[in-house]
Order: structure tokens, then sequence, then C-alpha cells
């Protein structure tokens, strides 16, 4: 059986992927927006809710998803603890208080408001994550051109984005192709072989699928540069997709939702909510 392809489109009969793609993209918009301006907890907490109930309703499978997870879930960590090491107090300057849980080595305590202010940063990536996934398993990239252009961005920018879109899973299937030969070959990349060794053989493919790429470009732009387009102003596109009164619903929610959202963060005068006061 063919492997399903990662963050690629598929065809299904949602009440997401019914929405036209330029109200996918002022969802994802505001909501990256809302959930960067925002260190409430109750509010990030929230929104997590919404974002998982929004990606169990698009039916978006995990195997989809889970090779671009775990790829996120390893950048979090990196991130969470390049900033305990860089800024162990960065919650204790926040909230105003230092409450001291362990020493753990030379001028890096481990205290009860750091702790907080990482596991803030930590639900901040499960806020955007979902929204990701589900913007870009839902939007059909030809839709989502259409969409662009007549919310008044050129037909070329818009095009572009189709383009880079639709061949996402184009370049992951090269990946693995690439991969599946280099493993051929006897080396090694699965999880029996070292660390490093992985690390070293995992970076040898980015050259020859940067070169499939590059030629992949190429094609497609002599092709396009054939047919001559760009020469006319406007052009016509099969996949447009008018909103509908669940668009608007959609839009509304959106902009209503994100706007209480920060209300609620901002109504005291700080981002931040603070447990420790008081």
């Amino acid at each position: 059986m063919a492997r399903s392809r990662l963050l690629s489109y598929t065809e299904k009969n949602t009440p997401i992927h019914r929405l036209s793609g330029i109200t996918k993209l002022v969802f994802f918009l505001l909501w990256c927006i809302t959930s960067a301006m925002t260190y409430d907890t109750r509010v990030l907490l929230v929104m997590i809710a919404v974002s998982f109930i929004l990606f169990a309703v698009s039916k978006t499978k995990w195997r989809q998803v889970g090779g671009v997870f775990k790829f996120i879930l390893l950048m979090m960590i990196i991130n969470v603890i390049a900033i305990f090491l860089l800024s162990p107090y960065q919650g204790c300057d926040i909230y105003g208080s230092r409450t001291v849980i362990a020493h753990l080595f030379a001028g890096h305590d481990l205290t009860r408001e750091e702790l907080f202010y990482l596991f803030n940063v930590v639900i901040k990536y499960f806020t955007v994550t979902p929204a990701i996934f589900i913007f870009m398993v839902t939007t059909n990239p030809s839709e989502f051109a259409a969409s662009l252009n007549m919310a008044g961005i050129p037909y070329t920018i818009a095009y572009s984005v189709s383009i880079a879109l639709r061949y996402i899973p184009d370049v992951q299937d090269d990946y693995r192709r690439i991969h599946n030969a280099q493993e051929a070959r006897g080396i090694e990349m699965s999880g029996k072989a070292k660390l490093m060794d992985r690390i070293r053989h995992t970076s040898a493919i980015i050259f020859p699928l940067l070169f499939s790429t590059m030629e992949r470009i190429d094609v497609v732009s002599n092709a396009m540069e054939l047919r001559g387009f760009g020469k006319k102003k406007k052009r016509t596109w099969y996949a447009h997709k008018k909103l509908t009164g669940s668009d608007y619903a959609a839009l509304i929610f959106t902009v209503v939702f994100c706007a209480a959202a920060l209300f609620f963060t901002f109504y005291d005068g700080s981002r931040f909510y603070n447990p420790f006061a008081g």
C-alpha cells in the first residue's frame, strides 16, 4: 500500500474542507497573531481546545502530520532548553518573584516562575501547530490561488503560492526515494544507527534533493513561459470558490474570538497571566 503523503491536500467532505481558501487563510493569520501576542495561560488553553476540536472536525489523519509534528516537537524542546540556558530567570523578571525549587548548576536555579513561563512557551506551539496542519491538508492549492487573486493579490503571486503548496508532497516523495536509494547502498539511516551517523547520512540527502528540486523548477518555469504566463493583467480561474454563509460565519467567529482573546489578555495592562501575584 502506498504511503500517505505528509501535509498534502486530501479531498474530504467536511465543514473545514468546504470553506473557501481565503477564509482559512484569514483564520490562520489571525490565529497565529493572537497566539504570538498573548501569554495569558487561560487564553492559550482555550485556543488549544478550539484548535484540536477543529483538527478533529477536519478528519485529518495522524499519518499525514505525524512526521512533521515530531520535527516541530523536537524544535520546541530545543527552543525551551535554549531559553532556560540563556535566560534562566526570565520568568522571574516577568512575574516579579523568585521561588527556587532546586539548584541545578552555577547561575541556573530551577524556579516555579521560569517553569510556568516555559510552560506557556510550550502551549503556544500547540495553539499554532494544529492550525498549520488544518490549513495545509484541507486547502486545495488551485482554489486557494483563485481565492487570493479574487482578494486582490496579483495572480502571478497567487499562482506561485499554489505551486509551492502543490509541490511540497513531490519534494517529500523525492526525499523518500533518495532515502531509500541510500539505504539500498548499505547506508544505515534507520533508528539502528547512531544519532550522529543518522544526522550525517541524512544531511547527505540535501544536495541531491536540492538538485532535483531545481530541475523541477526549471521544467515548470519553462512550461509557464512557453504558455505566455504573466503577459496579461488578468486571468480566469477554474477552481474559484465564492464565499458562502459558512465562510462569513467562520470569519465572524474568528474575528470576534481573536478580538475577545486579545482584550482579555491586555485588559489589565499586561499580556502575561501572573498566578504568583498577591
